[in-house]
């Protein structure tokens, strides 16, 4: 039943204008002055925060460039492409969740149910009142960010949530954590009856047409795989854990995650499910501070400041426990919105960014942990450098 009412809000918003119609074309917009434009923030960007090498893609009306900074390897000097594999940390998350909204278009799940109907390990614990919209939203009452040190493996985790209790009523306050979505993760693959990684790799990539992403990167392309530097500039690549790959493990290129960025402003092309599945991951249950949490995907309302983001996107929204508002009315997709999300590891750090109204997105992968803000604020002055650009060109 759900899936059948999500399939219908799909066809009004591709009716009505969830997509918005493109008021200028991509063939106005000149390669050079759109490189003028990024080169002026991340050529600052990199030097400042010391970072190796970065991949920056751009999408504006459907049409993809790709400027690449630096080196993968300060030990090789091999430089950066658009098909050098960086860690996404975080940004992994919005797979889950989009590969979770798969699941339940194809009528494996229902993300209004309990956590707990699908891990029966779990039933008769708090998970009986956690939704899958609440794992989605880091309001499950309080998961903490990380897995706890000390659980080593699958069973440990289940005894660990089996007699975990809430610190808050759910649907309360938002408290960001990897054991949620991991938990989502979990859940998706096992009513999907594959592992994760399967899951991940064969069906949502390949049918996204993200061909050098992984989650285990293959031996044979092992040499495109960034080295990543801590703080301390020291090499680092992230190690193995409990849920790291429905959490944090995603490994992709600039020209991978361009492509899903497009396809999360203009599904057109897309098999009905999977445009189903991205439309849905738009849909705001919460708010918490300065933004509107989706599923894991983050949306302020456009035209939006810059102070407003970094609110949205600050280690208080990360590290603390945040009050958070059910809204009434799920808030449907938008087109005036920026949405936004970013992933960190110990040796890397990503940001994407985009506006359905704009039709224009932005990803920056970096091969060194540099702070948020300082990743939100380069994004922002692209973006808004090439939104005045489009106008000009438009008005001449």
């Amino acid at each position: 039943m759900m899936c059948r009412s999500i399939l219908r809000l799909l066809a009004l918003f591709l009716v009505f204008g969830w997509v918005a119609p493109s008021c200028f074309g991509a063939d106005k917009v000149d390669r050079a002055e759109v490189k003028d434009a990024v080169d002026a923030v991340i050529v600052p960007l990199m030097r400042e925060q010391k970072i190796p090498g970065m991949a920056v893609g751009v999408t504006i009306d459907g049409q993809s460039y790709f400027f690449n900074y630096g080196v993968a390897s300060r030990e090789t000097q091999q430089p950066v492409t658009s098909d050098t594999l960086f860690e996404i940390g975080s940004l992994s998350k919005t797979f889950t969740a989009t590969l979770a909204s798969y699941a339940q278009i194809q009528g494996d799940l229902s993300l209004t149910d309990s956590a707990s109907k699908y891990l029966p390990s779990l039933r008769g614990s708090s998970f009986d009142h956690v939704s899958l919209i609440n794992l989605a939203t880091h309001t499950a009452g309080g998961l903490p960010l990380q897995v706890p040190g000390e659980i080593k493996n699958t069973d440990q985790l289940m005894d660990y949530l089996k007699h975990w209790k809430p610190a808050y009523a759910v649907g309360t306050d938002r408290t960001y954590s990897n054991v949620s979505i991991g938990m989502l993760g979990l859940i998706t693959a096992q009513s999907m009856h594959e592992s994760f990684e399967d899951a991940m790799e064969k069906k949502l990539f390949a049918e996204l047409g993200m061909r050098r992403s992984y989650i285990n990167v293959p031996a044979d392309q092992m040499k495109r795989y960034a080295q990543g530097y801590t703080k301390k500039d020291e090499p680092i690549r992230v190690s193995p854990g409990v849920l790291d790959s429905e959490a944090y493990g995603v490994k992709s290129t600039s020209a991978d995650m361009i492509r899903f960025i497009a396809a999360n402003m203009d599904a057109d092309k897309l098999n009905e499910k999977l445009r189903g599945a991205i439309v849905a991951t738009h849909t705001g249950y919460f708010t918490s501070g300065e933004l509107t949490q989706d599923l894991i995907w983050e949306q302020y309302p456009y035209p939006v400041e810059l102070k407003r983001l970094l609110d949205g996107n600050s280690n208080s929204m990360i590290f603390e426990d945040r009050p958070a508002t059910s809204l009434t009315e799920p808030l449907q997709p938008q087109a005036n919105v920026f949405i936004d999300k970013t992933g960190s590891t110990n040796g890397f750090g990503a940001y994407v960014a985009f506006i359905p109204a704009k039709k224009m997105g932005i990803v920056m992968l970096a091969n060194k942990s540099y702070p948020i803000d300082a990743r939100v604020t380069a994004a922002f002055e692209i973006l808004t450098r090439l939104d005045g650009l489009v106008v000009s060109k438009a008005a001449n």
